[in-house]
């Protein structure tokens, strides 16, 4: 089967907004930012996406696709029938993924305009995906995934805010267990 063109570029654009949108947030990428950085005209990315929202949209449903599958592959090599202990291997495997923190700053980016619709119903829906993997590969109880979830997100304040480089005694306690390779 020959692809089209637009199916060849759809996943470059949205690499490509992937990265912008992380680097400056939903208000302060434009289209035609995605548009160098894919290397087709800002037209081009319209005709792929016809809004910006939608561009966004895409750029987050594929940072979930790779959270799932991330998270899909730390389950699975962790070799484990414990529900805590697949959490932790599904934790593990989240952290090594946001090492790049493309991902973790178009989640932060995502929140902080989830007023928008579209975009927060792609939020809904990524966060939806996420919680019912851990939920069913783990077989942990609703408690744990929800304990899961919120280290992802203290995860995400301390990586985004810097609190590891911060020497005092609060930061300590913030971050005290949480790991995540910078």
């Amino acid at each position: 089967m020959i692809l089209s063109t637009a199916e060849l570029r759809i996943p470059v654009v949205t690499a490509s907004a992937v990265r912008e949108f992380a680097r400056g947030g939903y208000h302060g990428t434009t289209i035609a930012d995605v548009a160098r950085a894919a290397r087709i005209s800002p037209a081009y990315v319209f005709k792929l996406f016809p809004s910006k929202e939608r561009l966004f949209v895409a750029a987050l449903e594929d940072c979930f696709r790779q959270i799932v599958e991330s998270l899909t592959i730390g389950a699975d090599e962790s070799g484990e029938t414990d529900p805590d202990a697949v959490l932790d291997a599904m934790g593990g495997a989240y952290a090594e993924l946001i090492s790049d923190r493309s991902l973790l700053m178009l989640q932060v980016h995502a929140q902080s305009v989830a007023d928008i619709p579209e975009i927060g119903q792609a939020l809904r829906t990524g966060l939806a995906s996420v919680v019912r993997l851990a939920k069913t590969r783990s077989g942990a109880s609703d408690s744990a995934v929800q304990r899961f979830i919120a280290f992802g997100q203290l995860c995400h304040l301390i990586v985004t805010t810097g609190i590891d480089d911060v020497p005092d005694e609060w930061a300590s306690i913030v971050s005290a267990g949480i790991r995540h390779p910078l």
